[in-house]
């Protein structure tokens, strides 16, 4: 088992440095010149000069690629080219933000999606497995942007129940902070819950016709018991490794829902960002996220090695 984890291991960093060398080479390519920007309007040319130099923006593309990679190896993300405020503080106050949503999502998603999944895979070629694949059809298909804004003109506009937009830390206020991402936190999650509900039937459906399960109903074990305690138990082993997956997934996509919502999050900061063409906030979250999926699907291949056990002698 070690063996195969560190052969994971040792894919993920080539695979993260080819990461950071497209965050990097895209982000180049973008329109724009982030040094108009911070030159006023003005635009004196010694002013704009001085910025390409302390920037290193006259360098060649390999000498800035190899100086922003020593400073990230030294911890350290760079500044925002418009505030000057260090990248990583901008993530540190953030990345909490993102990822209080995120979970809060997958809570929604898990509850939605396996319990549908099972009985859907129970009931099948009935009505109710057939209104499960609709609804899980309407949750992939359905935009999260319209949803969000239909959402908060029934419930916010119409009905004053949950705030419109905005964010309160956990810190201050428990109960506001959630009411606050309950909205969004529902609409990130459907697709979510969409994606779970049928891979879920699907891993119910072929475990429940294996030949311990029907071992186990000719013994005359009870129905529920087959269903959760044998079936279940097989059929969760892939679904583990899809949630770790789609969390990171959530992390990633969270960018419009942010935005519909107004929370500041990694999705408006990111989009702030590129508008204002500042590059070391783009390049930092950007790379942050990209290794955060890649270390959630680290996760994921290490949680199928620990719950099959026939991957672990292979």
């Amino acid at each position: 088992m070690l063996r195969l984890i560190l052969r994971r291991v040792l894919v993920a960093i080539p695979t993260l440095i080819l990461v950071s060398m497209m965050v990097f080479m895209l982000q180049k390519i973008l329109p724009g010149d982030p040094v108009l920007a911070m030159a006023g309007e003005e635009r004196d040319p010694a002013v704009m000069n001085y910025l390409r130099e302390k920037y290193h923006l006259n360098d060649p593309l390999p000498v800035q690629y190899a100086a922003w990679v020593g400073q990230i190896l030294h911890g350290d993300l760079g500044k925002s080219l418009r505030t000057d405020v260090p990248v990583k503080k901008l993530i540190a106050e953030k990345l909490p933000v993102t990822a209080q949503l995120s979970v809060m999502a997958m809570i929604f998603a898990l509850i939605l999606g396996i319990p549908s999944g099972i009985i859907a895979a129970v009931r099948k070629g009935t009505a109710v497995e057939m209104g499960a694949n609709m609804a899980a059809l309407s949750g992939m298909s359905i935009p999260s942007f319209w949803l969000g804004i239909i959402l908060i003109l029934v419930v916010s506009v119409h009905w004053h129940l949950l705030p419109a937009s905005g964010y309160v830390p956990l810190s201050e206020n428990v109960w506001l902070s959630l009411k606050t991402l309950l909205m969004p936190a529902f609409v990130l999650s459907l697709a979510i819950a969409a994606y779970l509900m049928r891979h879920t039937r699907s891993a119910m459906l072929e475990a429940l016709s294996a030949d311990y399960v029907r071992t186990a109903r000719a013994k005359g074990v009870p129905a529920y018991k087959v269903v959760m305690r044998h079936a279940l138990r097989n059929a969760l082993m892939p679904i583990v490794t899809l949630v770790t997956l789609l969390l990171g997934e959530l992390l990633a996509g969270a960018v419009l829902t942010e935005q519909v919502f107004t929370i500041p999050g990694f999705g408006k900061l990111i989009v702030d960002a590129v508008f204002n063409r500042d590059y070391a906030v783009v390049q930092g979250v950007v790379l942050c996220v990209a290794a955060g999926f890649i270390a959630l699907n680290l996760l994921a291949d290490v949680l199928y090695i620990v719950v099959n056990p026939r991957l672990r002698h292979s």
